[in-house]
């Protein structure tokens, strides 16, 4: 007589019979611990129901290991099996098909959800015509001959641009004669001590005094002009 299904044997035999696989009583007291049975619990309902014949079990030195009785479940021929590996890969072509076309639809989602609103493109393009407008103001002042930097405020700027771009000159030079008084009788090499260091040249982070001198000279040849 089979068990009740809520009774410790009941739960037992339901859980051995799904899992369908060898189990020894660790496992199944694991696995079973949802339901708040003990392993001497367990161990007692799986000897029960191995001497009762509802399941299968085999001894292995002081080890049991259990079963679900094969008899119980419907095998498939090989007929069958190959029926079922058919049906298996027909459902895993439309799985694929499926996955595919969620793909596309995401992918389509994503660039709707990319693409400016209404409302934003209108905002750009009031945002975008003042900025023209404003251009086309300062184009037509330039055009006019309009001076839009006074000369005396001209002559300022450049001077400080001159004396900043003579500071730099010199203070290159100076760092020049005493690095090359420091390491002139050094065993290191120079990029590695400069490194050690943390020194840094104008060239490693893009500036060139040459550029600037370039500038500063072609303002002195505007103004001779």
């Amino acid at each position: 007589m089979a068990p009740k299904s809520d009774s410790v044997e009941g739960i037992v035999l339901t859980f051995v019979n799904e899992q369908n696989r060898p189990l020894n009583v660790q496992n199944a007291a694991d696995a079973l611990q949802k339901f708040n049975l003990k392993k001497t619990a367990v161990q007692k309902a799986l000897d029960a129901l191995a001497d009762n014949g509802q399941i299968s079990f085999k001894e292995y030195g002081k080890q049991k290991i259990y079963l679900a009785r094969q008899d119980q479940f419907n095998i498939p021929n090989p007929q069958e099996l190959d029926e079922m590996k058919k049906q298996n890969a027909e459902l895993q072509e439309e799985l694929a098909a499926q996955k595919k076309a969620t793909s596309e639809v995401e992918a389509e989602i994503r660039t709707l959800q990319s693409n400016l609103t209404l409302e934003e493109i209108n905002s750009k393009q009031a945002k975008l015509k003042s900025e023209v407008k404003e251009m086309e103001e300062k184009l037509k002042k330039l055009q006019s001959g309009v001076v839009l930097v006074k000369p005396e405020d001209k002559k300022v700027i450049e001077d400080s641009f001159h004396e900043k771009v003579n500071q730099w000159r010199k203070r290159k030079r100076m760092f020049k004669e005493i690095w090359d008084a420091i390491t002139e009788n050094s065993p290191k090499d120079q990029k590695e001590f400069k490194e050690e260091l943390g020194l840094e040249y104008d060239e490693d982070v893009g500036v060139i005094l040459q550029s600037y001198t370039e500038l500063l000279n072609s303002n002195k040849k505007r103004r001779l002009s």
